[in-house]
């Protein structure tokens, strides 16, 4: 059973550059190609604080890479997607290792998958998948349950290049 918690709510609204902010702590988010980034030198960065001011979300569902139901929070896609403006088809997702995928921009939904930055209650070291991983709620929906989807569940993300 899919439970879901709003952490915090506000209205999403594209950030004007001036009002990016700037990472006090170390960059776990490099975002490319929004049209904010490029008001932002090309990239927005974001450290865990700058993330974790977002609206985020807490659900719990299985995975095929842990045992048992699993507790998610972070950053629901579509939130990031609103709160930089971003337009187009695709996002690639790339982790610290250089590992890529192709996620369309069309995942980007409510209910849909999140930017995760705690696995049951406490923030990810790299060796535990993080400090990013893209989660989706993998029992809330069948079309969540395939390989297709697994493949775009990527951890360790550190970068997104939106794809026009």
């Amino acid at each position: 059973m899919l439970k879901l918690l709003a952490i915090s709510v506000f209205a999403a609204q594209p950030l004007a550059a001036g009002n990016l902010g700037h990472p006090a702590g170390e960059v776990v988010l490099t975002v490319t190609g929004a049209p904010t980034a490029e008001d932002a030198g090309g990239a927005v960065r974001f450290d865990l604080g700058m993330l974790a001011e977002l609206r985020s979300v807490e659900f719990e569902t299985s995975t095929i890479w842990t045992q048992g139901v699993q507790s998610f929070e972070g950053v629901p896609l579509v939130q990031l997607v609103d709160h930089l403006g971003i337009t187009g088809t695709t996002l690639r997702a790339t982790a610290i290792n250089d590992y890529a995928v192709d996620i369309p921009l069309a995942d980007a939904v409510q209910g849909g998958p999140i930017i995760a930055y705690k696995h049951n209650g406490r923030e990810m070291s790299v060796r535990d998948k993080g400090p990013l991983w893209i989660v989706y709620p993998y029992d809330s929906k069948t079309e969540y349950q395939s390989e297709v989807v697994y493949s775009r569940s990527i951890w360790q993300l550190d970068r997104i290049d939106v794809i026009k």
